[in-house]
């Protein structure tokens, strides 16, 4: 039937594992997949490298079990793809990070596994340039472009400088490295070809200047791991103000560029770290303290430069939370920038599902 029945405390990285064990594949795919929980993903509709094949963590889901406020439990474990049943209760709690009910099982939606999968590693001069590429690799590859990850210079620095293992992936530094992968369903090279040929035509018109295409699974996993040890590396540069933004793809280069010009206003020296899913739109406009300054002194600044941020994504018609959810830290920007017809919906729904306020209080309304 396509599907998985998985209690809210199953890690993402043993659903994983189950799916490829039955020949499927669970495509929610994150950094912390081997520690953080399905419950918890859900809770947060987490979104990861797969987002742009396969959707975020509510696409991947067909049935949910809920325990309410009052104590009743929703028994909603249904492996239906169509059920127009009344209003649509699986997608009310998902992403609403346990304020509405707290999801306790799910039934989740498995695809074909790919029978072959591809990654290259590019280097590209600038931002342009990168949205050239996704839109040529999105033309050429359609369904088959599985992922399309983008890093800055500083960023590759800075993972090549704290990720034990890491090392050099070309014989020099360029502006903007492009990590995109190609899957297909046949093992029969095509997916190979179809990457290879992308390449050759970026190269003949310059918009790549470099480019590392795997030839070995281990090869694949090491361009990978600079991307997915990032997170983490960064945390070892310093004080890092963090924005989990998106916008318009197209819009990309023109964001990067103005909000490098609003964090130099707000606190000269500080240096974006910019990484995150190119293909979706989802920036994680992440800057770290100036060389140098009281790790203190420049954290007390995350006010004052998110809300210059965050009032930057609201001009282009973005989202100053791409995957990670409000919180406590978003609740006081959710006013902002949100209709207060949309807040009053959000309030009007919690108020009748957890009247008492008891579900993660303090959280997100």
């Amino acid at each position: 039937g396509r599907h998985m029945t998985a209690e809210a405390g199953v890690t993402l990285a043993a659903i994983q594992a189950e799916a490829e064990r039955n020949g499927r594949l669970f495509p929610l795919s994150l950094a912390a997949e081997g520690t953080c929980q399905i419950g918890g993903n859900l809770a947060t509709n987490a979104g990861g490298i797969g987002v742009l094949a396969y959707g975020n963590a509510r696409e991947q889901v067909l049935g949910l079990e809920v325990v309410l406020a009052d104590g009743r439990v929703w028994e909603g474990l249904r492996a239906l793809k169509k059920d127009n049943t009344g209003y649509d209760l699986r997608d009310l709690f998902i992403g609403s990070e346990g304020t509405l009910g707290i999801i306790t099982a799910a039934v989740l939606k498995l695809r074909p596994r790919p029978a072959e999968r591809h990654a290259a590693l590019i280097a590209v001069a600038d931002l342009d340039a990168a949205l050239a590429v996704f839109k040529q690799a999105e033309a050429k590859a359609g369904s088959s472009l599985t992922a399309f990850e983008f890093l800055s210079a500083f960023a590759l620095q800075v993972v090549l400088t704290h990720a034990a293992g890491t090392r050099e992936p070309f014989s020099a530094r360029y502006p903007w490295t492009l990590l995109l992968e190609v899957s297909s369903a046949e093992p029969d090279g095509s997916g190979a070809a179809l990457l290879e040929g992308l390449l050759d035509g970026l190269m003949t018109d310059g918009r790549v200047l470099d480019a590392i295409l795997p030839q070995t699974m281990a090869q694949r996993a090491d361009i990978w791991r600079l991307r997915e040890e990032l997170s983490d590396a960064q945390r070892q540069e310093g004080g890092s103000i963090k924005h989990d933004v998106s916008v318009p793809v197209e819009l990309i280069p023109e964001f990067i560029a103005r909000a490098d010009a609003i964090v130099d206003r707000v606190c000269p020296g500080a240096r974006p770290c910019a990484f995150g899913h190119f293909g979706d739109g989802n920036i994680h406009y992440n800057v770290t303290q100036p060389v140098g300054m009281d790790k203190a002194a420049y954290l007390a600044l995350w006010g004052e430069m998110s809300e210059a941020v965050h009032t930057l994504i609201a001009e282009m018609g973005g989202s100053i939370s791409a995957e990670h959810g409000i919180g406590r830290l978003k609740r006081a920007e959710l006013t902002r920038f949100r209709s207060t017809v949309e807040l009053d919906l959000m309030r009007a729904l919690k108020s009748a599902l957890d009247p008492r306020g008891v579900l993660n209080p303090g959280k997100v309304v």
